[in-house]
């Protein structure tokens, strides 16, 4: 192939909490994989789909995101093909988005259930991602990440309210609390991380530090899921990389 779309991955950010090694099996090793099979092959480009969570990342989700986004970047520097990814949102009526589980919610009656009345997410649709991961085959550079500016975050607890206003009847919005590695406001862009918009206004350009596989936890069997998420966290630290290239 000349082009690989990789968009293979687990999202489901409580899951993968209670599952981490799964979530490095799939998320982090698997890219590895083709990112090594796109390496064998000679593709031309490669584009690793990837996450707002990759951003200054607190999760599971977050921790194997980002090394997958590093995982890519390294690639740049082993073969002549160009190796980027891509961060998304919520993608707007994709499975599992916050739409269809308060339409289902509601259809069913209440309660809708929303984690904090503060809590922010940032909204992409369908047609906006697809462009996006278009774009970036098309204009993206070796080794960077392209995020799309998608506006101003929406609170969930408005979303919410205006379905309910939709429906033929009142039903109740019950707050849940944040689940362990959420964040109350998302991110597009990492605290070391400076965007620029060289090809298009609405897309950023974002340089991904490469990781080495030898970097990556890969014997965990025996391991706590404490353990596990700690290995995840500490492989996302960039200072151990500059304290190892001083």
């Amino acid at each position: 192939p000349e082009v690989v779309f990789h968009a293979a991955a687990l999202k489901h950010l409580p899951l993968l909490q209670m599952h981490p090694a799964e979530a490095l099996k799939t998320n982090v090793l698997g890219t590895e994989v083709l990112v090594r099979a796109a390496l064998d092959h000679g593709v031309d480009r490669f584009v690793n789909i990837s996450t707002d969570k990759a951003a200054d990342p607190c999760s599971v989700l977050g921790y194997t995101k980002r090394l997958a986004e590093r995982l890519t970047a390294a690639a740049a520097d082993r073969g002549d093909g160009v190796f980027l990814s891509v961060r998304f949102g919520n993608v707007l009526g994709s499975r599992g988005s916050v739409l269809t589980a308060f339409a289902k919610q509601i259809e069913g009656g209440g309660p809708v259930t929303v984690t904090d009345p503060e809590v922010t997410r940032y909204f992409m649709t369908v047609e906006e991602a697809v462009q996006l991961v278009i774009q970036a085959g098309a204009v993206g550079r070796d080794g960077e990440a392209l995020v799309l500016d998608m506006g101003e975050p929406v609170r969930i607890d408005d979303v919410a309210r205006r379905l309910i206003a939709e429906a033929d009847r009142p039903i109740e919005v019950v707050y849940t609390g944040l689940r362990e590695g959420e964040k109350l406001h998302e991110v597009l862009f990492g605290a070391d991380e400076v965007g620029t918009s060289p090809m298009h206004p609405r897309i950023s350009h974002v340089e991904v530090p490469p990781l080495s596989i030898g970097r990556v936890p890969v014997a965990v069997a025996g391991l706590s899921d404490e353990e596990v998420i700690k290995l995840l966290e500490d492989a996302c630290d960039l200072s151990d990389d500059r304290s190892t290239a001083s």
